[in-house]
């Protein structure tokens, strides 16, 4: 079993950046891929990026490609994803989560542990 917390979310203007820190305990996690979702006022959660569990294998949304970098320590249990020139687009509920599978990850559904959000709001 895998427990995440998320943290570093804030209130930031347009162009500034913001990493996001997900912490696991559970001894497993580096066994799984990782993978962070989005949840905006009255939108579906989101697909953001994906990371395999050997970090050779990624995926980025369109909207965020070129922008944000996802990450992975699994010696300190750690997942990040580095957020640079932030949009007020970018406003949302950020998650963090874990999947069994090593590619085509890009379905929330796939997903069986998840963290409790951090929240990014960004002002224009």
């Amino acid at each position: 079993q895998v427990q995440l917390v998320e943290s570093g979310g804030g209130l930031v203007q347009a162009g500034v950046s913001l990493r996001l820190s997900c912490a696991a305990t559970g001894r497993t996690f580096s066994t799984y891929s990782v993978g962070w979702f989005r949840q905006a006022p009255g939108k579906e959660r989101e697909f953001v990026a994906a990371l395999s569990w050997s970090g050779g294998i990624t995926s980025y949304a369109d909207s965020v490609k070129g922008r944000f970098t996802i990450s992975r320590d699994n010696a300190k249990n750690t997942a990040y994803l580095q957020m640079n020139s932030l949009k007020p687009e970018d406003t949302a509920v950020y998650y963090c989560a874990t999947t069994t599978r090593t590619w085509d990850f890009r379905n929330r559904a796939d997903y069986a542990y998840w963290g409790q959000g951090t929240q990014v709001t960004v002002s224009s």
